[in-house]
């Protein structure tokens, strides 16, 4: 069975940092293109970040020079490392294996003074 559990969520001033973490069980991460999607209020989800299973990367142009995805092969954990957080970017994040169309259960990042 397939499991992605995500953690690492909540309520930061602007400016701020995060880290979500997205542990996998069931699938290697490593061998999965690994993404991170967001949904805020109102809105439809939209693409964060990738690495593929060779560890190429790619990103928003809303969030380049911010945040940094990366994987521990070891941990088979995925992370999305957050600086500099603006308001906008308050939303709901999700982690997905695309090869294997899994996604995770989401985590809620508010961006707030």
């Amino acid at each position: 069975q397939v499991q992605l559990v995500q953690s690492g969520g909540g309520l930061v001033q602007p400016g701020g940092s995060l880290r979500l973490s997205c542990a996998a069980s069931g699938i290697r991460v490593s061998v999965n293109a690994m993404d991170w999607y967001r949904q805020a209020p109102g809105k439809g989800r939209e693409f964060v970040a990738t690495i593929s299973s060779g560890g190429w990367i790619n990103y928003a142009d809303s969030v380049k020079g911010r945040f940094t995805i990366s994987r521990d092969s070891a941990k088979n954990t995925v992370y999305l490392q957050m600086s500099s957080l603006k308001p906008e970017d308050t939303a709901v994040y999700y982690c997905y294996a695309a090869t294997e169309r899994y996604w995770g259960q989401g985590t809620e990042v508010t961006v707030s003074s």
